[in-house]
Protein backbone atom coordinates (compact mmCIF):
# COMPACT_ATOMS: atom_id res chain seq x y z
CA UNK A 1 0.00 0.00 0.00
CA UNK A 2 1.35 3.17 -1.14
CA UNK A 3 2.21 5.97 1.46
CA UNK A 4 -0.29 8.57 2.20
CA UNK A 5 0.60 12.72 1.99
CA UNK A 6 1.20 14.20 5.16
CA UNK A 7 -2.06 16.10 4.21
CA UNK A 8 -5.23 14.21 3.02
CA UNK A 9 -7.56 14.99 0.74
CA UNK A 10 -11.37 13.18 2.03
CA UNK A 11 -14.43 12.77 0.63
CA UNK A 12 -17.46 11.70 2.00
CA UNK A 13 -21.12 10.74 0.51
CA UNK A 14 -24.42 11.83 2.44
CA UNK A 15 -25.90 14.79 3.04
CA UNK A 16 -27.30 14.43 6.70
CA UNK A 17 -26.88 14.98 10.28
CA UNK A 18 -24.67 11.68 10.29
CA UNK A 19 -22.55 13.17 7.29
CA UNK A 20 -22.40 16.39 8.67
CA UNK A 21 -20.76 15.33 12.48
CA UNK A 22 -18.35 12.69 10.19
CA UNK A 23 -17.41 16.07 8.11
CA UNK A 24 -17.08 18.27 10.68
CA UNK A 25 -14.79 16.06 13.34
CA UNK A 26 -12.42 15.20 9.51
CA UNK A 27 -12.03 19.18 9.18
CA UNK A 28 -11.03 19.67 12.64
CA UNK A 29 -8.10 17.06 11.99
CA UNK A 30 -4.30 18.09 11.58
CA UNK A 31 -4.08 15.16 8.69
CA UNK A 32 -6.85 16.73 6.93
CA UNK A 33 -6.10 19.42 4.15
CA UNK A 34 -8.49 21.77 3.81
CA UNK A 35 -12.46 21.10 3.55
CA UNK A 36 -14.00 17.69 3.16
CA UNK A 37 -15.29 17.02 -0.31
CA UNK A 38 -18.77 16.34 -0.84
CA UNK A 39 -19.11 13.56 -3.73
CA UNK A 40 -22.91 12.69 -3.54
CA UNK A 41 -25.18 13.36 -1.58
CA UNK A 42 -25.92 9.88 -1.53
CA UNK A 43 -29.77 9.05 -2.51
CA UNK A 44 -30.74 7.19 -5.47
CA UNK A 45 -29.08 4.79 -7.51
CA UNK A 46 -27.63 7.69 -9.16
CA UNK A 47 -25.54 8.61 -6.28
CA UNK A 48 -23.00 5.69 -7.13
CA UNK A 49 -22.29 7.28 -10.62
CA UNK A 50 -22.18 10.98 -9.16
CA UNK A 51 -19.62 9.50 -6.03
CA UNK A 52 -17.47 7.85 -9.07
CA UNK A 53 -17.46 11.25 -11.53
CA UNK A 54 -16.43 12.92 -8.53
CA UNK A 55 -13.94 11.11 -7.07
CA UNK A 56 -12.40 10.86 -10.13
CA UNK A 57 -12.27 14.60 -10.63
CA UNK A 58 -11.62 15.57 -7.15
CA UNK A 59 -8.95 12.26 -6.47
CA UNK A 60 -9.45 12.37 -2.44
CA UNK A 61 -7.08 9.68 -0.74
CA UNK A 62 -9.83 7.96 0.55
CA UNK A 63 -13.70 8.02 0.90
CA UNK A 64 -15.90 7.55 4.07
CA UNK A 65 -19.55 6.60 3.07
CA UNK A 66 -22.65 8.03 5.47
CA UNK A 67 -25.85 6.36 4.80
CA UNK A 68 -26.96 2.83 3.66
CA UNK A 69 -28.15 3.51 0.17
CA UNK A 70 -24.93 3.75 -1.76
CA UNK A 71 -23.56 1.13 0.12
CA UNK A 72 -26.35 -1.17 -1.24
CA UNK A 73 -25.38 0.06 -4.36
CA UNK A 74 -21.76 -1.05 -4.45
CA UNK A 75 -20.21 2.41 -4.51
CA UNK A 76 -17.56 1.18 -2.65
CA UNK A 77 -16.87 -1.96 -5.07
CA UNK A 78 -17.22 0.81 -7.78
CA UNK A 79 -14.68 3.43 -6.04
CA UNK A 80 -12.26 0.77 -5.38
CA UNK A 81 -11.52 -1.24 -8.54
CA UNK A 82 -12.56 1.50 -10.87
CA UNK A 83 -10.25 4.51 -8.71
CA UNK A 84 -8.02 2.86 -6.05
CA UNK A 85 -9.91 4.76 -4.15
CA UNK A 86 -9.45 3.00 -0.78
CA UNK A 87 -13.23 3.14 1.57
CA UNK A 88 -14.55 3.27 5.10
CA UNK A 89 -17.61 1.26 4.21
CA UNK A 90 -18.26 -2.43 3.25
CA UNK A 91 -18.57 -3.78 -0.28
CA UNK A 92 -22.09 -4.28 -1.66
CA UNK A 93 -21.48 -8.50 -0.75
CA UNK A 94 -20.75 -7.26 3.24
CA UNK A 95 -23.72 -4.32 3.46
CA UNK A 96 -26.36 -7.13 2.85
CA UNK A 97 -25.66 -7.17 6.93
CA UNK A 98 -28.13 -4.16 6.38
CA UNK A 99 -29.56 -4.71 2.71
CA UNK A 100 -30.62 -8.36 3.29
CA UNK A 101 -32.00 -9.06 6.81
CA UNK A 102 -32.73 -12.76 5.64
CA UNK A 103 -29.08 -12.65 4.77
CA UNK A 104 -28.29 -11.54 8.67
CA UNK A 105 -30.34 -13.63 10.57
CA UNK A 106 -29.28 -16.69 7.64
CA UNK A 107 -25.66 -16.22 8.92
CA UNK A 108 -26.07 -15.56 13.10
CA UNK A 109 -27.94 -19.15 12.39
CA UNK A 110 -25.05 -20.63 10.34
CA UNK A 111 -22.17 -19.40 12.84
CA UNK A 112 -23.93 -20.27 16.03
CA UNK A 113 -23.93 -16.27 16.88
CA UNK A 114 -26.12 -15.45 19.87
CA UNK A 115 -28.78 -13.14 19.68
CA UNK A 116 -31.19 -14.48 16.95
CA UNK A 117 -35.38 -14.37 17.66
CA UNK A 118 -37.85 -17.18 16.90
CA UNK A 119 -38.09 -16.52 13.36
CA UNK A 120 -38.69 -17.87 9.59
CA UNK A 121 -38.47 -16.48 6.36
CA UNK A 122 -41.33 -16.36 3.70
CA UNK A 123 -41.19 -16.06 -0.21
CA UNK A 124 -44.99 -16.50 -1.06
CA UNK A 125 -48.08 -15.21 1.11
CA UNK A 126 -48.71 -18.84 1.86
CA UNK A 127 -48.17 -20.19 4.89
CA UNK A 128 -47.77 -17.07 6.32
CA UNK A 129 -51.08 -17.22 8.24
CA UNK A 130 -50.15 -20.09 10.90
CA UNK A 131 -47.36 -19.06 11.45
CA UNK A 132 -48.65 -15.19 12.45
CA UNK A 133 -51.07 -17.53 14.62
CA UNK A 134 -48.28 -19.65 16.06
CA UNK A 135 -46.14 -16.55 17.56
CA UNK A 136 -49.14 -14.77 18.59
CA UNK A 137 -47.33 -11.19 19.11
CA UNK A 138 -45.38 -10.68 15.99
CA UNK A 139 -43.30 -8.48 13.90
CA UNK A 140 -43.10 -8.72 9.86
CA UNK A 141 -39.79 -7.05 7.71
CA UNK A 142 -39.16 -6.25 4.36
CA UNK A 143 -36.23 -7.50 3.37
CA UNK A 144 -34.89 -4.65 1.62
CA UNK A 145 -34.01 -1.10 2.96
CA UNK A 146 -36.94 0.80 4.10
CA UNK A 147 -35.90 3.94 4.85
CA UNK A 148 -35.77 2.64 8.47
CA UNK A 149 -39.91 2.47 8.42
CA UNK A 150 -40.47 -0.71 7.02
CA UNK A 151 -41.00 -2.74 10.59
CA UNK A 152 -44.29 -2.94 11.47
CA UNK A 153 -45.44 -4.19 15.25
CA UNK A 154 -48.34 -6.19 15.97
CA UNK A 155 -50.14 -4.56 19.26
CA UNK A 156 -48.30 -1.47 17.86
CA UNK A 157 -48.77 -0.74 13.89
CA UNK A 158 -50.68 -4.09 13.44
CA UNK A 159 -54.39 -5.25 15.75
CA UNK A 160 -54.82 -8.58 14.25
CA UNK A 161 -53.34 -11.59 12.34
CA UNK A 162 -55.94 -10.24 9.62
CA UNK A 163 -53.71 -6.87 9.58
CA UNK A 164 -50.24 -8.66 9.59
CA UNK A 165 -51.42 -10.67 6.24
CA UNK A 166 -52.60 -7.57 4.12
CA UNK A 167 -49.34 -5.95 5.28
CA UNK A 168 -47.50 -9.21 3.91
CA UNK A 169 -49.38 -8.28 0.07
CA UNK A 170 -48.36 -5.26 0.28
CA UNK A 171 -44.85 -6.01 0.49
CA UNK A 172 -44.46 -8.28 -1.87
CA UNK A 173 -46.54 -6.04 -4.14
CA UNK A 174 -43.52 -3.44 -3.78
CA UNK A 175 -41.50 -6.17 -5.31
CA UNK A 176 -39.87 -7.14 -1.76
CA UNK A 177 -39.34 -10.94 -2.82
CA UNK A 178 -38.71 -11.72 1.10
CA UNK A 179 -40.64 -11.10 4.36
CA UNK A 180 -38.73 -12.13 7.52
CA UNK A 181 -41.80 -13.03 10.17
CA UNK A 182 -40.00 -12.27 13.70
CA UNK A 183 -41.65 -13.04 17.12
CA UNK A 184 -42.26 -9.70 19.58
CA UNK A 185 -39.77 -9.47 21.86
CA UNK A 186 -40.24 -7.15 25.22
CA UNK A 187 -37.58 -5.16 26.83
CA UNK A 188 -35.32 -2.04 26.36
CA UNK A 189 -33.69 -1.05 22.75
CA UNK A 190 -30.13 0.03 22.41
CA UNK A 191 -27.40 0.56 19.93
CA UNK A 192 -23.98 -0.59 19.94
CA UNK A 193 -21.69 0.44 16.67
CA UNK A 194 -18.36 -0.47 16.59
CA UNK A 195 -15.41 0.49 13.86
CA UNK A 196 -14.28 -2.39 12.12
CA UNK A 197 -11.18 -3.29 10.26
CA UNK A 198 -11.80 -6.76 9.19
CA UNK A 199 -10.21 -8.47 11.68
CA UNK A 200 -10.77 -6.41 14.97
CA UNK A 201 -13.43 -3.78 16.34
CA UNK A 202 -13.58 -0.89 18.66
CA UNK A 203 -16.81 0.15 20.34
CA UNK A 204 -18.10 3.11 20.79
CA UNK A 205 -20.63 4.59 23.51
CA UNK A 206 -23.41 2.78 23.99
CA UNK A 207 -26.89 4.83 22.59
CA UNK A 208 -30.96 4.63 22.95
CA UNK A 209 -32.79 6.14 19.77
CA UNK A 210 -36.45 7.19 19.82
CA UNK A 211 -38.12 6.17 16.71
CA UNK A 212 -41.38 7.43 17.78
CA UNK A 213 -42.30 11.04 16.61
CA UNK A 214 -44.33 12.22 19.25
CA UNK A 215 -43.93 12.25 23.10
CA UNK A 216 -44.41 9.68 24.89
CA UNK A 217 -43.37 7.30 22.08
CA UNK A 218 -46.40 7.93 20.22
CA UNK A 219 -47.20 8.78 16.79
CA UNK A 220 -45.37 6.93 13.48
CA UNK A 221 -42.23 5.43 13.11
CA UNK A 222 -39.17 7.78 12.02
CA UNK A 223 -35.86 7.94 11.10
CA UNK A 224 -34.80 8.24 14.81
CA UNK A 225 -36.17 12.09 16.70
CA UNK A 226 -33.44 11.93 19.14
CA UNK A 227 -30.80 9.91 21.72
CA UNK A 228 -29.20 10.06 24.38
CA UNK A 229 -25.76 8.60 26.15
CA UNK A 230 -24.36 8.32 29.97
CA UNK A 231 -21.23 9.39 31.11
CA UNK A 232 -20.73 5.73 32.53
CA UNK A 233 -21.00 4.95 28.58
CA UNK A 234 -23.61 2.28 30.03
CA UNK A 235 -27.26 3.20 29.71
CA UNK A 236 -29.87 3.31 33.00
CA UNK A 237 -31.77 -0.34 32.25
CA UNK A 238 -28.65 -2.36 31.18
CA UNK A 239 -24.97 -3.41 33.38
CA UNK A 240 -21.42 -4.03 31.55
CA UNK A 241 -22.71 -7.84 31.11
CA UNK A 242 -25.50 -6.82 28.80
CA UNK A 243 -23.59 -4.75 26.64
CA UNK A 244 -20.67 -7.32 26.50
CA UNK A 245 -23.13 -9.71 25.20
CA UNK A 246 -23.82 -6.83 22.57
CA UNK A 247 -20.49 -6.69 21.96
CA UNK A 248 -19.36 -9.86 21.77
CA UNK A 249 -22.22 -10.12 18.66
CA UNK A 250 -20.29 -7.65 16.86
CA UNK A 251 -17.07 -9.46 17.07
CA UNK A 252 -18.40 -12.51 16.11
CA UNK A 253 -20.27 -11.00 13.38
CA UNK A 254 -17.06 -9.37 11.59
CA UNK A 255 -15.63 -12.77 11.67
CA UNK A 256 -18.65 -14.38 10.34
CA UNK A 257 -18.49 -12.24 7.64
CA UNK A 258 -15.11 -13.39 6.73
CA UNK A 259 -15.80 -16.27 6.53
CA UNK A 260 -18.76 -15.94 4.52
CA UNK A 261 -17.58 -13.63 1.55
CA UNK A 262 -14.01 -13.81 2.25
CA UNK A 263 -13.37 -10.06 2.24
CA UNK A 264 -12.71 -8.13 5.47
CA UNK A 265 -15.37 -5.31 6.84
CA UNK A 266 -14.04 -1.97 6.76
CA UNK A 267 -16.68 -0.06 8.07
CA UNK A 268 -19.24 0.54 10.93
CA UNK A 269 -21.02 -1.99 12.16
CA UNK A 270 -24.16 -0.94 14.32
CA UNK A 271 -26.41 -3.32 15.71
CA UNK A 272 -29.61 -2.91 17.23
CA UNK A 273 -30.46 -4.66 20.13
CA UNK A 274 -32.83 -5.46 22.43
CA UNK A 275 -32.14 -6.64 26.09
CA UNK A 276 -34.96 -8.60 27.24
CA UNK A 277 -35.60 -11.39 30.13
CA UNK A 278 -34.09 -14.39 27.71
CA UNK A 279 -30.54 -12.77 27.37
CA UNK A 280 -29.45 -9.61 24.50
CA UNK A 281 -31.37 -10.06 21.20
CA UNK A 282 -30.38 -8.32 17.69
CA UNK A 283 -32.85 -6.69 16.37
CA UNK A 284 -30.98 -5.53 12.81
CA UNK A 285 -27.65 -4.58 11.82
CA UNK A 286 -26.58 -1.52 9.70
CA UNK A 287 -23.90 -1.24 7.93
CA UNK A 288 -23.03 2.57 8.54
CA UNK A 289 -23.39 4.91 11.78
CA UNK A 290 -26.65 5.25 12.94
CA UNK A 291 -28.42 8.90 12.56
CA UNK A 292 -28.92 10.38 15.28
CA UNK A 293 -26.40 7.77 17.30
CA UNK A 294 -23.53 8.94 15.48
CA UNK A 295 -24.41 12.73 16.49
CA UNK A 296 -23.84 11.40 19.94
CA UNK A 297 -20.80 9.56 19.96
CA UNK A 298 -18.81 11.82 17.99
CA UNK A 299 -19.89 14.97 20.18
CA UNK A 300 -17.60 12.65 22.09
CA UNK A 301 -14.87 10.95 20.54
CA UNK A 302 -11.43 11.98 21.54
CA UNK A 303 -9.01 10.31 18.92
CA UNK A 304 -8.96 11.63 15.91
CA UNK A 305 -11.34 10.28 13.41
CA UNK A 306 -9.36 10.52 11.04
CA UNK A 307 -6.69 8.46 12.35
CA UNK A 308 -9.37 5.78 12.92
CA UNK A 309 -10.35 5.65 9.59
CA UNK A 310 -7.03 5.07 8.32
CA UNK A 311 -6.34 2.75 11.07
CA UNK A 312 -9.42 0.88 9.53
CA UNK A 313 -8.29 0.90 5.79
CA UNK A 314 -4.70 -0.16 6.88
CA UNK A 315 -6.49 -2.59 8.73
CA UNK A 316 -4.34 -1.28 12.17
CA UNK A 317 -7.49 -0.67 14.42
CA UNK A 318 -5.91 -2.72 17.45
CA UNK A 319 -3.06 -0.63 17.46
CA UNK A 320 -4.78 2.82 17.96
CA UNK A 321 -6.93 4.21 21.04
CA UNK A 322 -10.26 4.90 21.02
CA UNK A 323 -11.09 6.77 23.37
CA UNK A 324 -14.94 9.05 24.13
CA UNK A 325 -15.03 11.48 26.87
CA UNK A 326 -17.23 10.13 30.25
CA UNK A 327 -20.32 12.78 29.92
CA UNK A 328 -23.61 12.71 28.91
CA UNK A 329 -25.07 13.49 25.55
CA UNK A 330 -28.91 14.59 24.38
CA UNK A 331 -29.53 14.42 20.69
CA UNK A 332 -32.90 16.50 19.63
CA UNK A 333 -34.31 16.26 16.10
CA UNK A 334 -35.83 19.64 14.96
CA UNK A 335 -37.73 18.43 12.24
CA UNK A 336 -40.70 20.15 9.41
CA UNK A 337 -44.06 20.33 10.40
CA UNK A 338 -46.22 16.75 9.21
CA UNK A 339 -42.58 15.04 9.33
CA UNK A 340 -42.93 11.89 8.92
CA UNK A 341 -45.62 11.16 6.85
CA UNK A 342 -45.71 14.55 5.48
CA UNK A 343 -43.08 16.68 6.04
CA UNK A 344 -43.61 20.98 4.70
CA UNK A 345 -40.42 21.60 2.57
CA UNK A 346 -39.23 24.91 1.32
CA UNK A 347 -39.88 26.93 5.16
CA UNK A 348 -37.33 28.92 6.72
CA UNK A 349 -35.85 28.35 10.25
CA UNK A 350 -34.27 30.85 12.39
CA UNK A 351 -32.15 31.70 14.95
CA UNK A 352 -29.99 28.10 15.36
CA UNK A 353 -27.28 28.57 17.77
CA UNK A 354 -23.76 27.88 17.07
CA UNK A 355 -21.76 24.66 17.86
CA UNK A 356 -20.17 25.42 21.58
CA UNK A 357 -17.59 23.46 24.09
CA UNK A 358 -20.79 22.01 25.25
CA UNK A 359 -23.02 22.23 22.72
CA UNK A 360 -23.01 20.46 18.89
CA UNK A 361 -25.05 21.45 15.77
CA UNK A 362 -25.59 19.44 12.89
CA UNK A 363 -27.24 20.30 9.50
CA UNK A 364 -29.53 17.59 8.27
CA UNK A 365 -31.70 18.28 5.47
CA UNK A 366 -31.58 22.03 5.19
CA UNK A 367 -29.74 24.27 2.39
CA UNK A 368 -27.49 27.33 4.18
CA UNK A 369 -28.11 30.69 1.97
CA UNK A 370 -27.21 33.79 1.65
CA UNK A 371 -30.92 34.60 3.07
CA UNK A 372 -31.07 31.90 5.57
CA UNK A 373 -31.42 28.35 6.19
CA UNK A 374 -34.41 26.35 4.70
CA UNK A 375 -35.74 23.07 5.33
CA UNK A 376 -36.14 20.62 2.34
CA UNK A 377 -38.48 18.05 3.85
CA UNK A 378 -36.97 15.43 6.36
CA UNK A 379 -35.22 15.92 9.69
CA UNK A 380 -33.44 19.56 9.25
CA UNK A 381 -31.07 20.42 12.35
CA UNK A 382 -29.91 18.38 15.20
CA UNK A 383 -28.87 19.90 18.66
CA UNK A 384 -26.68 18.09 21.12
CA UNK A 385 -26.05 18.78 24.47
CA UNK A 386 -23.32 17.41 26.73
CA UNK A 387 -23.02 17.69 30.60
CA UNK A 388 -21.34 15.93 33.48
CA UNK A 389 -24.61 13.96 33.56
CA UNK A 390 -28.17 13.23 31.86
CA UNK A 391 -30.03 16.14 33.56
CA UNK A 392 -27.00 18.90 32.47
CA UNK A 393 -26.80 17.46 28.65
CA UNK A 394 -30.72 17.61 28.92
CA UNK A 395 -31.01 20.90 29.85
CA UNK A 396 -29.18 21.97 26.92
CA UNK A 397 -30.48 20.65 24.82
CA UNK A 398 -33.66 21.80 25.07
CA UNK A 399 -32.73 25.08 25.40
CA UNK A 400 -31.25 25.00 21.86
CA UNK A 401 -33.83 23.25 20.44
CA UNK A 402 -36.19 25.91 22.30
CA UNK A 403 -34.22 29.12 20.70
CA UNK A 404 -35.14 27.59 16.97
CA UNK A 405 -37.89 28.96 15.21
CA UNK A 406 -39.76 28.25 12.48
CA UNK A 407 -42.64 25.70 11.48
CA UNK A 408 -40.97 22.50 12.85
CA UNK A 409 -41.33 21.00 16.16
CA UNK A 410 -38.99 18.25 18.16
CA UNK A 411 -39.30 15.82 20.84
CA UNK A 412 -38.96 17.34 24.45
CA UNK A 413 -39.11 14.12 26.17
CA UNK A 414 -36.05 12.59 24.89
CA UNK A 415 -33.00 12.44 27.82
CA UNK A 416 -35.18 13.46 30.52
CA UNK A 417 -35.81 11.86 33.63
CA UNK A 418 -38.97 11.34 33.51
CA UNK A 419 -38.58 9.28 30.58
CA UNK A 420 -35.69 7.79 31.24
CA UNK A 421 -37.56 6.60 34.57
CA UNK A 422 -39.91 4.94 32.39
CA UNK A 423 -37.79 2.91 30.55
CA UNK A 424 -36.04 1.58 34.01
CA UNK A 425 -39.32 0.72 35.16
CA UNK A 426 -40.34 -1.24 31.95
CA UNK A 427 -37.47 -3.40 32.23
CA UNK A 428 -37.94 -4.09 35.75
CA UNK A 429 -41.33 -4.93 35.23
CA UNK A 430 -39.84 -7.25 32.59
CA UNK A 431 -37.44 -8.74 34.41
CA UNK A 432 -40.13 -9.27 37.69
CA UNK A 433 -42.44 -11.33 35.33
CA UNK A 434 -39.68 -14.23 34.72
CA UNK A 435 -37.24 -13.39 37.72
CA UNK A 436 -36.21 -17.06 38.33
CA UNK A 437 -35.90 -17.82 34.63
CA UNK A 438 -32.45 -18.11 33.70
CA UNK A 439 -30.89 -15.61 30.99
CA UNK A 440 -29.85 -16.98 27.22
CA UNK A 441 -26.49 -18.03 28.46
CA UNK A 442 -27.30 -19.61 31.44
CA UNK A 443 -26.99 -16.92 33.79
CA UNK A 444 -29.73 -16.34 35.96
CA UNK A 445 -30.33 -11.91 36.23
CA UNK A 446 -31.22 -10.48 39.33
CA UNK A 447 -33.89 -7.70 39.37
CA UNK A 448 -32.07 -5.03 40.82
CA UNK A 449 -28.77 -6.01 38.44
CA UNK A 450 -29.74 -5.74 35.16
CA UNK A 451 -30.85 -2.11 36.01
CA UNK A 452 -29.14 1.02 37.48
CA UNK A 453 -31.35 3.74 38.59
CA UNK A 454 -29.31 6.85 37.57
Amino acid sequence: MSARPSKLKVGVIGKDGRTSAITQLLESSPRVDGRVILLSSGKGPSAVEEAVRAARQHRPDFVVIGPEEPLAFGVVDELQSKLGVPCVGPTKSLARLESSKTFTRQLLSKYGIAGNPEHRIFTAIDDIEPYLHQLGEFVIKPDGLTGGKGVKVSGDHLQSVSDGIEYCREIFQAKHHRIVVEEKLEGEEFSLQSFCDGSHVADMVVVQDHKRAYEGDTGPNTGGMGSYTCADHLLPFINSHVLDAASTINAQIAHALLLETGEKYKGILFGGFMTTRNGVKLLEYNARFGDPEALNVLSLLETDLCEIFEAIIDERLDRVPVVFKHQATVCRYIVPNGYPMNPISGEKLENIPLSSDNLRVYDASVDRRPDGVWMTGSRAVAVVGIGKDLDEANSIAEAAAASVKGPAFYRKDIGTRELVERRVKHMRDVMTRDAESPSEDGRTIAIGESIRVG
